[in-house]
């Protein structure tokens, strides 16, 4: 619906005497008798911050339209090469998920995918009483000791330094899939995954705001990505 005035919706100033304007618009072009003002929708989008350019994709949005490549991300194709290859040995595989919604989703979320290609995982859900936040180098470990070959955290593990080198010296790899802030040291890890790792391009640091969840979709992308590169 397009208005013949720039005051909202045809009102001119509020009960307190306020004008009413749509924001965003020059007073050269507020003055013009000829005006359109742009419809309620575009005019709501471009007052939170959308660039003018992409009305057409935030009126009609789609995965495809707002997903970033997931090789934009640090040590994203090193994990999804990782996990193709325990896919094709059928490796033991274990997810390591943090006890929130985020980390039950995410948790969720691979395991489906890792059953739906043909494996078997494991999960891991540390007690938050006991447990704590976080991988532990003893839970780590003891999934080694039990078979792991292959340990993926989600939403944890950022900032796991000591349980990921006991992991490490246990022999088992790690993949972390995280969202938390990172320090400028990063943990032993084999990949480490996270929009908010300090060494990020500025393309990558802008999608920071992503659950881990999210993080875990682009690795499942990336993931599919690599084993249909392999035939």
């Amino acid at each position: 619906m397009l208005m013949s005035s720039s005051h909202v919706c045809g009102v001119a100033r509020s009960i307190l005497g306020q004008p009413w304007r749509w924001r965003g618009v020059a007073g050269a072009e507020a003055g013009d008798d000829g005006f359109m003002p742009d419809d309620l929708v575009a005019q709501l989008l471009l007052a939170r911050g959308v660039a003018r350019e992409e009305l057409d994709l935030h009126r009609a949005p789609t995965i495809r339209g707002f997903m970033p490549d997931p090789s934009l991300f640090q040590d994203m194709d090193r994990a999804a090469v990782r996990l193709a290859d325990a896919v094709e040995k059928r490796e033991p595989v274990t997810i390591f998920g943090d006890y929130d919604v985020d980390g039950a989703t995410s948790a969720a979320l691979l395991v489906r995918l890792l059953r739906e290609l043909g494996c078997d995982p494991g999960t891991y859900i540390p007690d938050r009483l006991m447990e704590g936040y976080g991988p532990s180098g003893e839970a780590l470990v003891g999934l080694a000791k039990a078979g792991a070959r292959l340990i993926v955290t989600v939403d944890c593990g950022a900032q796991a330094f000591d349980a990921l080198e006991m992991a490490r010296t246990a022999g088992v790899d790690v993949i972390v899939v995280d969202h938390h802030k990172c320090a400028s040291a990063l943990p032993p890890a084999h990949a480490l995954v996270n929009p908010n790792r300090l060494d990020e391009s500025e393309e990558a640091a802008r999608h920071g705001h992503l659950a881990a969840v999210g993080v875990c979709f682009l690795l499942a992308a990336a993931l599919v990505r690599e084993l249909r590169g392999r035939g």
